[in-house]
């Protein structure tokens, strides 16, 4: 039987997205694969509300994070973290020998913007890393006011880790300045893990030109090069497959769902999981920052969120136990991908069956 995933991802894939994984493999310097690549870009843009160049990059979208923080910081990273993949792109400059400095708000809380201003007006800083969307916590950070804040620093390149947010939730990205806008496969756009997907702002190039050492896999001046100079082709082999799946998911979201639809979708999910959560347990996050893509519940009624998992897999679901520190203490809803709002409430309703509630 099979189990439907309702965990911040792998979100659960459509029967004709995996079917697209297994077509004939072509080969990746044929003119072929440069038309599959260049008609992804063309759709990711509008999915990121950008004209700056699409890259892709056959990893998680931790290596995108990485090929970010090391390609375009030249003097000093400011690394904004509100939860455990915050904290991420902090330990992952680190260790690329990246100066970085890590300003941490507290489990459930947002980054403030003016927290951003305080710290970009002290002029060390030429680039920083925001978490649009928390799944540790299920926060949303405030973009949008962030995204003015940084708009006073031009020097400073903008990244932004989107990764469980775009096709879920509406970010434009050019219009707030994002510089690298980073996703993955394997959230919102309903995908397989295994790809990840990010902007490349001129900002960013011209940034990147004058770093050293930016890494070689993930040096993204490098993968920019390549596509321009070799038309939409990249220096080492990229997964054919999980293209020939994005190619045709994009058209699904674009075409036959409508990005806004898929937007408004994720929504009123949330709103349905957040309203049972108030009305049997509490919400973790602040009310106002809440992710549209997972909710993260507290635990308020000590369940023994293993057991309880044991029981919803029996009926063929499955949800997420909280991260980390937060383990048993809170746990995990996510509404994002292809699932549907009846898949939601039949989930609800099963979790209401087990505990009695």
């Amino acid at each position: 039987m099979h189990t439907k995933l309702f965990i911040p991802g792998p979100v659960d894939v459509r029967e004709d997205v995996l079917s697209k994984m297994a077509s004939p493999q072509i080969g990746h310097r044929t003119k072929d694969a440069s038309e599959l690549q260049r008609r992804i870009s063309e759709k990711m843009k509008k999915v990121f509300n950008t004209e700056e160049e699409i890259l892709l990059s056959t990893s998680s979208g931790t290596g995108l994070m990485e090929g970010a923080i090391r390609s375009c910081t030249y003097k000093r990273a400011a690394v904004f973290s509100i939860g455990a993949f915050g904290k991420r792109w902090y330990d992952i400059g680190v260790n690329n020998g990246v100066e970085a400095d890590l300003y941490e708000s507290p489990m459930g809380y947002i980054t403030e913007a003016e927290m951003v201003d305080r710290v970009l007006s002290s002029g060390k800083y030429d680039l920083i890393t925001i978490t649009h969307n928390e799944t540790s916590t299920g926060v949303a950070n405030p973009i949008e006011e962030i995204g003015e804040v940084v708009k006073k620093y031009p020097e400073v390149i903008f990244c932004v880790d989107m990764v469980s947010s775009t096709g879920g939730h509406k970010v434009e990205v050019d219009r707030l300045g994002i510089d690298i806008a980073i996703t993955s496969s394997q959230k919102c756009l309903g995908l397989p893990a295994g790809i990840s997907i990010c902007t490349f702002s001129q900002k960013a190039i011209e940034r990147a030109k004058k770093v050293k050492n930016r890494g070689y896999y993930f040096d993204l001046l490098n993968l920019y090069k390549y596509i321009k100079e070799r038309n939409y082709q990249y220096p080492s082999t990229p997964s054919i497959s999980h293209m020939f799946a994005l190619d045709h998911q994009l058209d699904y979201i674009l075409k036959v769902e409508g990005l806004e639809n898929r937007h408004k979708r994720h929504l009123e999910m949330a709103e349905v999981v957040r309203q049972w959560a108030r009305e049997k347990f509490k919400l973790f996050a602040n009310e106002n920052y809440l992710s549209r893509t997972v909710t993260t519940v507290e635990n308020t009624r000590g369940v023994n969120i293993s057991a309880l998992n044991e029981e919803l897999k029996k009926r063929g679901m499955v949800i997420s136990n909280g991260y980390g520190s937060l383990k048993d203490k809170t746990f995990r809803i996510a509404h994002m991908g292809d699932t549907q709002l009846d898949d939601i409430k039949e989930l609800l309703n099963n979790i209401d069956d087990i505990l009695g509630l």
